[in-house]
């Protein structure tokens, strides 16, 4: 079941999202960024609601039947392309197709909002995420942004960039 997150599903989303990618908890999945940044935080509850307070912004969560949260992914709208950013699921539930159901949840989401692809940006040394994105009709477009966040999320353990990867609708 996918639903909009509300600031309500802060604390829950907080909790999925950096054990999906940072610290010893990401290590049971396979999207680790655990030795590419060191800290335990990807986002924080003033991020999140600062992203979900964006006019033309949504976080879409994938829960189970009983209603427990096992994915999110964030979609903006901007001009005529959909961004697609932090699609998380928890580690222990990685690899059933969870993420596939939120990527084919934000293509039809750009696809109802007239948008022309869905974009995304992934760090480069991540060669098995950018492969599976790959696998999915994503492709390279040549560009790259250098990683430059704040150090509360993350320190660099070496030189990094994004990709940046499109799918054309």
């Amino acid at each position: 079941m996918l639903t909009t997150a509300t600031p309500s599903d802060i604390p829950t989303l907080l909790q999925l999202v950096n054990s999906a990618y940072r610290g010893e908890p990401s290590r049971r999945g396979w999207t680790t960024e655990a030795d590419l940044l060191a800290g335990d935080i990807r986002t924080d509850a003033d991020d999140l609601a600062a992203l979900m307070a964006r006019p033309d912004a949504v976080i879409l969560k994938a829960a189970d039947e009983a209603g427990n949260l096992s994915g999110c992914v964030f979609l903006e709208k901007r001009g005529n392309r959909l961004y697609l950013g932090m699609l998380s699921v928890w580690p222990e539930l990685q690899g059933q197709g969870i993420g596939k159901i939120l990527l084919q949840a934000a293509e039809e989401r750009a696809r109802r909002l007239g948008c022309r692809a869905v974009y995304m940006r992934v760090l480069t040394p991540r060669h098995e995420l950018l492969a599976w994105y790959e696998r999915h009709g994503y492709r390279p477009t040549g560009e790259y942004e250098p990683y430059n966040a704040p150090p509360q999320y993350g320190v660099p353990q070496q030189a990094l960039e994004f990709a940046i990867l499109e799918k054309v609708l």
